[in-house]
């Protein structure tokens, strides 16, 4: 019996006891086991794959089961809980729109949605020629800057400027339109056919990708037949979640003037960036560009499901009332959490804090890093998120057996990490929530250069 790529054989582990980090039974839990044993036989396999822990409590920085097991946090449910698990600002607001009988209200108004969007412009980059369209899903947010950058592109220069362009290993959501965005192609062999519009160019990474000049940009698409004219839309991930890996800000920079000369709309995707993620507010603040289109969402709320677009008000205003909506935008629990850990995020500078974490966090991976060089191929970040890329010996080529292995280990320890990520399974991704204590950083980094020890020593 397996959940994906992890064992659900109970193990004896070492028993951990420090401040943070609590492992008191076998792993996973044999009281645990019936839960996984209903959820295969309820849900699709799809849902599986993820170190086989049942979540009873979120604190903060760290994540307990029912059984006296204790975790310090670093996948913040995936690059959600910015501003730490379960806020007392968060729950004390939610429990005041309960009470108040305020559940749902499909587009119908009430007051914090506008309190939202009103702090959402605040944020942006231009705040009085900016709007905000709050939705559900980052699928969602990526997925409306497609529809509005292609619509801006044809209703102003004509159904010949039509290209979405993208970069390979890029991952923009599930749905359609972010598949047909994204740059993985084994996520998308079920599309079949395709759509020749859109159209992925290599990301200089510097690792993946040597190649990191521009040039490289311009000439993929003229060996693809596409001019700049025809170009509607560019679309990038702040940085890749695959790494998590960072564009060189002069490529961006020359980005955004190409954009800028041929009417392109630019759209960042900031679903993981976003909210103070990489030591800024906003992580394309590192390239010093502004965005026309901004997808976010994860730490928008740092719990309940919500994102958004925000962008500039003659793109986003080119539908009519009632014709680029969505049942639930705005709905109130999303919105009050979202206004409340905005609120949290910019008082307490939650953004400054992850600077100055990395500045611990980053040399330390690094340094594990340089133990096994010919095993731990590199290491990207910054702010609170980070990556290395776990390597067969010797090469570039993805080694997710061995990336996997470390994780458990991790997981064994009492540190909590969500499977590797990469195109090949290769990377541990790091994103504690941005509250972690320097004590608790330093204890979680023990806790992962013991497991890589012990995998690769």
């Amino acid at each position: 019996m397996g959940a994906g790529s992890y064992d659900l054989k109970p193990v004896d582990v070492p028993k951990v006891d420090t401040t943070y980090r609590t492992i008191k039974t076998k792993l996973p839990v044999p009281e645990s086991l019936p839960v996984f044993e209903t959820l295969q036989k309820s849900e699709p396999r799809s849902m599986w794959g993820q170190p086989p822990i049942v979540w009873h409590k979120a604190e903060g920085f760290t994540v307990a089961d029912k059984w006296g097991n204790r975790w310090i946090d670093w996948s913040s449910c995936v690059l959600v809980a910015n501003a730490g698990h379960g806020r007392k600002e968060i729950r004390d607001a939610l429990k005041a729109i309960i009470d108040q009988n305020l559940l749902s209200t499909y587009v119908f108004v009430h007051e914090k949605r506008a309190e939202l969007t009103r702090l959402l412009c605040e944020m942006s980059p231009d705040p009085p020629n900016y709007r905000v369209f709050v939705l559900s899903t980052g699928s969602e947010a990526t997925e409306n800057c497609i529809k509005l950058a292609k619509t801006y592109a044809v209703e102003k220069h004509g159904p010949k400027k039509k290209y979405f362009v993208t970069f390979e290993n890029a991952f923009h959501g599930r749905t359609l339109g972010a598949q047909l965005a994204g740059g993985m192609p084994k996520l998308k062999t079920w599309i079949v056919d395709g759509d020749r519009t859109f159209v992925q160019v290599p990301f200089p990474d510097g690792y993946k990708n040597e190649d990191t000049s521009f040039d490289l940009f311009l000439n993929t698409l003229k060996a693809k037949g596409v001019t700049p004219p025809e170009i509607a839309g560019v679309m990038t991930e702040t940085y890749q979640g695959v790494g998590p890996d960072f564009l060189p800000v002069d490529y961006a920079q020359k980005l955004e003037a190409l954009c800028r000369e041929h009417d392109i709309v630019m759209c960042y995707d900031e679903v993981q960036a976003g909210f103070g993620r990489t030591g800024k507010m906003w992580g394309f603040e590192h390239y010093g560009v502004t965005p026309d289109l901004i997808a976010c969402g994860k730490g928008i709320s740092s719990s309940l499901p919500i994102s958004a677009v925000i962008g500039r008000e003659d793109i986003m205003g080119l539908y009519a009332p009632g014709s680029m909506t969505s049942t639930h935008s705005g709905s109130p629990l999303p919105a009050v959490a979202a206004v409340e850990n905005l609120k949290i995020i910019r008082k307490e500078r939650l953004h400054e804090r992850a600077a100055a974490m990395g500045e611990i966090l980053l040399p330390e991976l690094e340094r594990i890093r340089r133990k096994y060089p010919d095993r731990l191929g590199c290491m990207h970040g910054k702010g609170l998120v980070a990556g290395i890329q776990v390597v067969k010996p010797g090469t570039k080529q993805p080694d997710g057996e061995t990336a996997l292995a470390i994780n458990v280990a991790c997981f064994h320890k009492g540190l909590l990490m969500f499977a590797p990520v990469g195109v090949g399974g290769e990377c541990l991704k790091i994103a504690p929530p941005l509250v972690i204590t320097e004590e608790a950083l330093r204890d979680s980094l023990q806790a992962f250069e013991q497991a890589v020890d012990e995998v690769l020593g």
